[in-house]
């Protein structure tokens, strides 16, 4: 049984998560990543050593499945970074189909509760007790994009799961905290310099900054005592337009 810190990373093979993953790694955490492709999982996994879990979080079997793997090799877990998650194409909110929605939710919130749920209920039952969570958000967390309210939808709805993890967590030594991001230049938001929807209708070239200061975010939040947490955290381009959207 590992005495190391255990972290998991999820949505670890790619963006942000890789970025994280490999960034708790220099920290000295061991580190777990999961993702749904296998093949980027064990490519990760070989490069940089982490452990690795191929897991769709939208299943609750296969989350499962990841805490009791994870369980077996290692005996506890400190942190999980809650990152798995994904846009979906603008609609108009007429026109939004009820399968983007559904998979939207899916994934962006009942993959998020899975994975807290299984990560609370294995820090609440180890020795010693707690550990910290930190769910992935998004400035859409706070005030939405046009053509988008399946995705903001689920990140709302991601902030009223931080609030309750974090009240129910006292209990037991689990802190939880939120980073919302805007605009980090990932593949996720690279047609955004070209343009990005704006709320009067226009189109504009919006402003990103470098992930790396996304990492170092997450890093300073995951080497925090359990003592201190930061319970929500907005890191973005200085100029995109957030403040005062719309």
């Amino acid at each position: 049984m590992s005495v190391d810190r255990v972290a998991l990373v999820t949505g670890g093979t790619s963006g942000i998560g890789l970025g994280v993953a490999r960034g708790l790694a220099q920290d000295g955490w061991r580190v777990v990543i999961c993702g749904r492709r296998a093949e980027l999982v064990e490519a990760n996994s070989a490069e940089y050593g982490f452990g690795g879990h191929v897991c769709d979080v939208t299943q609750p079997n296969s989350v499962d499945k990841m805490f009791s793997g994870i369980a077996a090799r290692h005996g506890r877990l400190d942190l999980v970074f809650n990152n798995a998650g994904r846009f979906a194409p603008a609609a108009n909110f007429g026109d939004l189909d009820v399968a983007t929605w559904r998979e939207m939710i899916d994934t962006n919130l009942n993959g998020a509760f899975y994975v807290a749920q299984g990560a609370f209920r294995m820090m609440r039952d180890q020795s010693p007790q707690g550990g910290r969570i930190i769910n992935n958000g998004s400035i859409s967390a706070y005030v939405p994009r046009p053509q988008a309210a399946s995705y903001t939808t689920s990140k709302h709805a991601i902030t009223g799961l931080t609030k309750s993890i974090s009240l129910d967590g006292r209990l037991y030594n689990i802190a939880c905290g939120q980073i919302d991001i805007g605009n980090a230049a990932t593949d996720m938001t690279s047609n955004m310099s070209a343009g990005s929807l704006q709320a009067n209708g226009t189109m504009a070239p919006e402003p990103t900054f470098d992930v790396a200061h996304v990492i170092d975010a997450v890093r300073y939040m995951a080497g925090l005592p359990l003592s201190a947490n930061v319970q929500f955290m907005t890191v973005m381009a200085t100029t995109m337009p957030y403040i005062g959207r719309g």
